[in-house]
């Protein structure tokens, strides 16, 4: 069995609705929603507004990121949720943009990022700790 660091989710939403798409303020909200929503830690926050239309922006959250780029005139936003470690769900976050987003199609796909070996554990490196080694095949 393979260890993983992060999930990253890569989602197409279509079928948005274009007045979300194009709102600066409500993609930003919704986004930091997903974030928080899904058990994550909200670090930093960036949005832009393009003219004439579209929204791109990122969440960092201290197990990586949530970032999304809108094209209101195709009713489209390319979803990016990438999350470390086992505590928060990017499932959880991906679905909630979809919602609030109103999308009526979508396609995902799910990647292990940082893929290893099964890990052993080694002799101890000082008294009482214990040291992980990654198994080579």
């Amino acid at each position: 069995m393979q260890k993983a660091l992060g999930r990253h989710i890569l989602c197409e939403a279509y079928g948005c609705d274009p007045e979300v798409l194009n709102d600066r303020q409500l993609v930003e909200e919704l986004m930091v929603e997903a974030a928080l929503d899904a058990g994550a830690e909200v670090r930093e926050v960036a949005f832009h507004k393009f003219a004439p239309q579209g929204v791109s922006g990122v969440v960092v959250i201290s197990e990586s990121h949530l970032a999304i780029h809108t094209w209101p005139e195709y009713g489209y936003a390319a979803i990016d949720v990438f999350t470390c470690g086992e505590r928060v769900d990017p499932r959880v976050a991906c679905d909630l943009i979809l919602r609030g987003l109103r999308a009526t199609e979508h396609h995902k796909s799910e990647v292990f990022r940082g893929t290893f070996p099964p890990l052993t554990e080694a002799p101890a490196v000082e008294k009482g700790e214990k040291s992980l080694l990654y198994e080579s095949r």
